[in-house]
C-alpha cells in the first residue's frame, strides 16, 4: 500500500485473536487452508451469488443458495465483524470467508447515488441516463454531454473498456488499479484506488488521482463495479490480521523483511521506529493489547454509514453560495437538495448529515446579516432555496423510522439555529413589512360574532407543504416499478416516458375499494380546493402559486380512469356545497385565494366525463371578489356563510396579474370547449362580463374566440363569432375614456369581427359608435375600413347594401366633424365626397370651426386637399383662414409651417392680383421671419398673377411693381425684417458666427436693391451698424470689407 498516493483511514480497532485449533500446528488457524492461502469470492456457490446479485434470471439459478451463504449474507448486513469474533469463540475460515464476500456493496444504486447528480432511487427514469431525455423524447444533446461527464457513466466506461486491474480484497479492504486511458492532451494515467467497506456500504475511498469532490471519482467507481459485476474475478483474501496469525516467528520475519525489501524507501523509517518502540518495555505502543488492522472491518462503536466527504460538502456549498445565484450556482444547490431527497428516499444516514452540513453553511452566509442591516429582503431565488432548506428537515423529523434520540438531538441543533439573529423568517421577511391579516382576524370575527370563517393559513403554499408532502408519500407507495431493472448496469437512455402508476390496496388501514393512488388524489384535490387567505407579502403570495401549480402538475401525470373519475366527481359536488372550508362554495371570503387554476384542472379532467358539473364547476371558480367594490356579506345567521371581514380594504395583493391571467385561461378553456354549444357559449359570456374586470384579458378572450370559431377546417361557429364580438363590444366600452395603448389594434380588430360577423353587425357598430369609439377611431379607423373595397368584396354587397352601408358611414363622419372638427373634418370629408349634400354639410362645418377650433397645420391640410380635389377658392379660402392662426418670429427659418405658407402664397399668386392682394396682409401680420418674407417676394416678381389661372387657362398681363400695392407692402416688411433680425442677432453674436452673419447681411443688400432708393437705404443701413455696434471691432472690420 505504501506506493498509494493516499492511505485510507488508520484501523478503528485492534486485532489479537491467539486460540488455535486442537488439531492444528502452530501457525494454523481451524477451518484454513495454510498460510497465504486466497480463494476467487464466489467460490463454489457463485452462481447463487451471481442470482442474488441480478447477474442471472430469477428462477435460472444452477442450485439453491446454501444455508451458509444465507445466513453470512444477514450476517455481512448487519452485524458489525468484531461483533461476530466476540460472540463466538472459533469461527471457521468458509464461514469468515463468506460473511468477508457478502460484506461488500451488492446494488449499485448506492454507488450512482454517491457518484452523480440526477439519479433516482428507485426510478431508472430519474437517473443519468433518463436526465437527458426531453419530454418528446428527443434526447437533448447538452444534458447527455454533461450526463457522460458524471463520474458513475465514466466509471462504467472505464469498467467497460477493461482499465480495471490488479484487484485484491483483503479482509474488507478494496484495492486494485484502474488505467486512465491517454487523451488529445494528457497521458495515460494509472490510478491506485483502495476502499474499505463494512456491512454492505462503501466505508472510505482513496485514489491517487488526487480529485477533491462531493462525488466518487470514476476510478472508484470502475473499481467498486468491478467486485459487483465480477466477483468471481476477484481474489479474496482474509483480513490481514487472520493471515499473519497463521504464520510461524520464522515466516513473521521473513514476512516483514521482504516487506521492508520491497517499500525501503518508503517503509524503512517508520518500521525502524515501530520496531525501536516495541523493543522499549515502556513505550505506548506495548500498554495496548493486539495490534490495528485496516482490513479487519468495523468495531462495535463505529457508526455505519457510506463515505461522505464532510469537507467537500461544505466547501462546495460555500463556494454555490458565493456566487450568489450567477454560473448555475441555484442549479448546484438544488441539485445538491435533490441528492438529499434521494439519500433520505433510501433511509440513509447521510441524508440528515450532508442537510447538517448545508444548514451551517447557509447560517453562516454573509449576505443574511447585510440583508438584515439593510433592513432588505432576501432574494426570491434566495428564499426558495431556504424553503427547500426546511421542506428537508420537514422530511427528516418526521421520519417515522428516525429514533427518539435521533429527533432530539436535531430538535437541539435545529433549536441552537433559530436563536440566531440572522435566522431569515418561514416567509424571508424581517418583520418590518405589513402586519399578517390573519393575527387580526381572529380578533374582528370575535366582535362580529361569527363562529366560522375560512382557513386562515392554507395547506397549500405552507412552509411545511403538508399536502404535497402527502401526496408524494401517497403516490411513491403506488408507482409501478420495473421490475427488469437490476442496477444502473448499461444507462441507454431509453426510459419511461410516463410515470405509471396503479391501485394497490393498503392492507389493515383502508376501507374497500380504495388504495394509496386514490387517497393520493383525493388529499390533493382537498387540499387543492380548501378556502385560505391569501397570505401578505410577494414571496408568500408567489409561493402559493407556484405550490399549486407544482401539485397540478402532479396530478396531470395520473391517467384517469373509472375508480379515480368517480373521486373527481365526489370532491367536486362537495367542494360546491362544502361551506366556508370550500374555496369553491356558494359564499367566499373577499380575500380568499382564488380557485382559478385548480378549477381549469378540474374542468378538464371532468369535461369528457360530467359535462354540467365540469362547467358549474369551473362557472363558480370563475369570480374574483377582491376586486368588487364590496363582497357579498351572505346571511349571518347561517354559520356557513362568511362576512367580508374587511370589506373597504385593497389588499396588497402582488400577484393579481398573474392571477387575473389564470381566470382568463379558465375562461378561454371553456369558450373552446362550448362551441356548437348556444347555452353554455351564453353562460360562459355572462360569467367573462360579470367577473373579468380587465380590458385586456376580455380582449384576449375576444380573440380567442373568435380564432377557436374562424378555423380553417370547418365553417364559422356564428353563435361564437357573436360572443367574440359581444366581448370585443364590452373592451370599447371599457377602454373609451382610458389610455390604453392597445386601443388602436383592439379598434381595427373589432371592425374585423363585426365584418366575419356580417354586413348588420358593422352598421351597428356605426349608429352606435359615440358608446364604443371617439370621433378620431371612429373616422380614421371604423368608417374607413367598412368603406374599403377589400370590405364590400369580402361581404359580397349589392349595390343596395353598398349604399346603405355608405349612408350609415357619412352619417358617422359628420357626427364625428361636428363633435371634434380638428381631427374628423378632413376624414368627413374624404368619406363625403361622393355624396354632393354630405360633402357639402362637412365642408361647412370645417368653415364654422375655422375661426374657433381648429389649427393653422389643420386648415392647411384641409385647404390643400380641397386643391387635390379641384376647389381652389376653397383651398383658397381655408388658407386665408390658416394664415390668421399663424405666428411665425424672425427666428423661425425652419419652422414646418413655412412650406405651407408659401403654397399659399403660391396658390393666390396663381389665382389673380386680387387674391394675391387679399393674402399678402395676412402674411405680413403673421411672418416675421427675414429668409421667408424675402423668398415669397422673389416668387411673387417672377410671374405675372394670374398666369396660370382656372381650368389651366392662361391670362396675359404685365409683372407687378414694386412700387405699388400689394407687393410694395410685401417688400416694406421685408426690409423691416431683415433691419430686426440684424440687430437682435448682433445682441448676443459670437466670433464663431462672423462669416455667417455677414452671408445674412449680403442676403438682406439683395432684398434692399429691389426698392428703387434700396441702394441708399443699404448703405444708411450698414452706416448705423457701424455706429452703433463699433465694439464690436472685429465684426464692423469684415463689414467694412464686403460693404465698404
Amino acid at each position: 500500500m505504501a506506493e498509494r498516493g493516499q492511505l485510507p483511514a488508520p484501523a478503528k480497532r485492534l486485532c489479537c485473536r491467539p486460540g488455535y485449533g486442537s488439531g492444528c500446528r502452530p501457525g494454523q488457524r481451524a477451518g484454513g487452508a495454510g498460510p497465504g492461502s486466497g480463494a476467487l469470492c464466489a467460490g463454489p456457490s457463485s452462481a447463487a451469488a451471481a442470482a442474488a446479485l441480478g447477474l442471472l434470471p430469477l428462477g435460472k439459478t444452477q442450485s439453491p443458495e446454501s444455508l451458509l451463504d444465507i445466513a453470512a449474507r444477514k450476517v455481512a448486513e448487519k452485524w458489525p465483524f468484531q461483533r461476530v469474533e466476540e460472540r463466538f469463540e472459533r469461527i471457521p475460515e468458509p464461514v469468515q470467508r463468506r460473511i468477508v464476500y457478502w460484506s461488500f456493496p451488492r446494488s449499485e444504486r448506492e454507488i450512482c447515488m454517491y457518484s452523480s447528480f440526477n439519479t433516482g432511487a428507485e426510478d431508472p427514469a430519474a437517473a443519468p441516463g433518463g436526465a437527458a431525455t426531453a419530454p418528446g423524447g428527443a434526447v437533448d444533446a447538452a444534458a447527455a454531454a454533461d450526463e457522460n461527464r458524471l463520474p458513475f457513466r465514466r466509471g462504467i466506461a472505464l469498467l467497460d473498456g477493461g482499465c480495471v486491474d490488479n484487484v485484491l480484497q483483503v479482509g474488507f479492504h478494496l484495492s486494485g488499479t484502474v488505467t486512465e486511458p491517454a487523451m488529445q492532451s494528457e497521458p495515460e494515467t494509472v490510478c491506485n484506488v483502495a476502499i474499505s467497506f463494512d456491512r454492505c456500504k462503501i466505508t472510505s475511498v482513496t485514489c491517487s488521482c488526487g480529485n477533491k469532490d462531493i462525488f466518487y471519482c470514476a476510478h472508484v467507481v470502475a473499481l467498486s463495479l468491478y467486485r459487483i459485476r465480477k466477483p468471481d474475478q476477484v481474489k479474496l483474501h482474509l483480513p490481514i490480521s487472520e493471515t499473519l496469525f497463521q504464520m510461524n516467528r520464522d515466516q513473521l520475519q521473513k514476512f516483514v523483511q521482504y516487506l521492508i525489501t520491497v517499500h525501503h524507501t518508503e517503509v524503512l523509517p517508520t518500521a525502524q521506529k515501530l520496531a525501536d518502540e516495541i523493543l522499549s518495555q515502556n513505550s505506548e505502543i506495548n500498554q495496548v493489547h493486539g495490534a490495528p488492522d485496516p482490513t479487519a472491518g468495523a468495531s462495535i462503536d463505529d457508526e455505519n454509514c457510506w463515505h461522505l466527504d464532510e469537507e467537500q460538502v461544505q466547501e462546495q456549498v460555500k463556494l454555490f453560495l458565493s456566487q450568489g445565484g450567477y454560473h448555475g450556482s441555484g442549479k448546484q444547490l438544488n441539485l445538491l437538495f435533490a441528492k438529499v431527497r434521494e439519500m433520505l428516499k433510501m433511509r440513509d444516514s447521510n441524508g440528515a448529515r450532508m442537510l447538517t452540513l448545508i444548514t451551517e453553511q447557509f447560517m453562516a452566509d454573509p449576505r443574511l446579516s447585510l440583508w438584515r442591516q439593510q433592513g432588505t429582503a432576501m432574494t426570491d431565488k434566495y428564499r426558495q432555496l431556504w424553503d427547500e432548506l426546511g421542506a428537508l428537515w420537514m422530511c427528516i423529523v418526521l421520519n417515522p423510522h428516525c429514533k427518539l434520540e435521533q429527533k432530539a438531538s436535531w430538535l437541539k441543533q435545529l433549536k441552537k439555529w433559530n436563536s440566531v439573529d440572522v435566522c431569515p423568517w418561514e416567509d424571508g421577511n424581517h418583520g418590518n413589512e405589513l402586519p399578517n391579516l390573519t393575527n387580526a382576524l381572529p380578533q374582528e370575527l370575535v366582535h362580529r360574532g361569527v363562529t366560522s370563517i375560512t382557513n386562515l393559513e392554507g395547506w397549500v403554499g405552507h412552509p411545511l407543504d403538508p399536502v404535497g408532502t402527502l401526496f408524494s408519500s401517497l403516490m411513491e407507495a403506488c408507482r409501478v416499478h420495473d421490475e427488469s431493472f437490476h442496477g444502473f448496469s448499461d444507462f441507454t437512455g431509453k426510459v419511461k416516458q410516463r410515470v405509471e402508476y396503479q391501485h394497490l390496496p393498503a392492507h389493515k388501514f383502508l376501507e374497500e375499494g380504495e388504495s394509496y393512488l386514490t387517497l393520493a388524489v383525493e388529499v390533493a384535490l382537498i387540499g387543492l380546493g380548501q378556502q385560505r387567505i391569501m397570505p401578505d407579502g410577494l414571496y408568500a403570495q408567489e409561493k402559493v402559486c407556484r405550490n399549486e401549480e407544482q401539485l397540478i402538475s402532479k396530478l396531470q401525470e395520473i391517467e384517469l380512469d373509472d375508480t379515480l373519475v368517480k373521486i373527481f366527481r365526489k370532491q367536486a359536488v362537495f367542494l360546491l356545497e362544502a361551506g366556508p372550508y370550500s374555496g369553491l362554495g356558494e359564499v367566499i371570503h373577499r380575500e380568499s385565494v382564488p380557485m382559478h387554476t385548480f378549477a381549469k384542472y378540474l374542468f378538464t379532467s371532468l369535461l369528457p366525463h360530467d359535462a354540467e358539473l365540469a362547467y358549474k364547476t369551473a362557472l363558480r371558480a370563475m369570480r374574483l371578489l377582491v376586486l368588487e367594490s364590496t363582497a357579498p356579506s351572505g346571511d349571518m345567521s347561517r354559520p356557513h356563510h362568511i362576512a367580508s371581514v374587511v370589506p373597504n380594504r385593497y389588499p396588497r395583493w402582488f400577484t393579481l396579474s398573474h392571477i387575473e391571467s389564470q381566470q382568463c385561461e379558465l375562461a378561454s378553456t371553456m369558450l373552446t370547449a362550448a362551441k356548437g354549444d348556444v347555452r353554455r357559449l351564453e353562460t360562459v359570456l355572462e360569467s367573462i362580463q360579470k367577473n373579468i374586470h380587465s380590458s385586456s384579458h376580455i380582449f384576449k378572450l375576444a380573440q380567442d374566440a373568435f380564432k377557436i370559431a374562424t378555423l380553417m377546417d370547418s365553417l364559422p361557429d356564428i353563435t361564437l363569432l357573436k360572443v367574440s364580438l359581444e366581448l370585443g363590444l364590452q373592451v370599447m366600452r371599457m377602454t373609451l375614456s382610458t389610455l390604453n395603448w392597445r386601443r388602436r389594434e383592439m379598434v381595427r380588430w373589432l371592425v374585423t369581427c363585426a365584418t366575419e360577423v356580417g354586413v348588420y353587425a358593422l352598421d351597428s357598430i356605426m349608429q352606435n359608435w359615440f358608446t364604443l369609439f371617439t370621433p378620431t377611431e371612429a373616422t380614421s379607423i371604423v368608417a374607413t375600413t367598412v368603406m374599403s373595397n377589400s370590405t364590400i368584396v369580402r361581404l359580397h354587397l349589392d349595390c343596395h347594401q353598398q349604399e346603405k352601408l355608405a349612408g350609415s358611414a357619412r352619417t358617422l363622419a359628420l357626427q364625428c366633424a361636428m363633435k371634434d372638427p380638428q381631427n374628423c373634418a378632413l376624414s368627413a370629408l374624404t368619406l363625403c365626397e361622393k355624396d354632393h349634400i354630405a360633402f357639402e354639410t362637412a365642408y361647412q362645418i370645417v368653415l364654422d370651426a375655422a375661426t374657433t377650433g381648429m389649427s393653422y397645420s389643420q386648415l392647411f391640410t384641409i385647404a390643400r386637399y380641397m386643391e387635390h380635389r379641384g376647389y381652389p377658392m376653397r383651398a383658397y379660402k381655408l388658407a386665408t383662414l390658416a394664415m390668421t392662426h399663424l405666428n411665425l418670429s424672425y427666428n423661425q427659418d425652419t419652422h414646418p409651417a413655412i412650406n405651407d405658407v408659401l403654397w399659399a402664397c403660391a396658390l393666390s399668386h396663381s389665382l389673380g392680383k386680387n387674391e394675391l392682394a387679399a393674402i399678402i396682409p395676412l402674411v405680413v401680420k403673421s411672418v416675421k421671419c427675414a429668409t421667408v418674407l424675402s423668398d415669397i417676394l422673389r416668387r411673387c416678381t417672377l410671374t405675372t398673377p394670374g398666369m396660370v389661372g382656372l381650368h389651366g387657362r392662361r391670362n396675359s398681363g404685365k409683372l407687378m411693381s414694386l412700387d405699388k400695392a400689394p407687393l410694395r407692402q410685401l417688400l416694406d416688411a421685408t426690409i423691416g425684417a431683415y433691419i430686426n433680425t440684424t440687430h437682435s442677432r448682433l445682441t448676443h453674436i459670437s466670433p464663431r458666427h462672423y462669416s455667417e452673419f455677414i452671408e445674412f447681411l449680403s442676403k438682406a443688400r439683395e432684398t434692399f436693391l429691389m426698392a428703387h432708393d434700396g441702394h441708399i437705404q443699404f448703405t444708411q443701413f450698414i452706416d448705423n451698424l457701424k455706429q452703433i455696434y463699433k465694439g464690436k471691432k472685429k465684426l464692423m472690420m469684415l463689414v467694412r470689407e464686403r460693404f465698404g
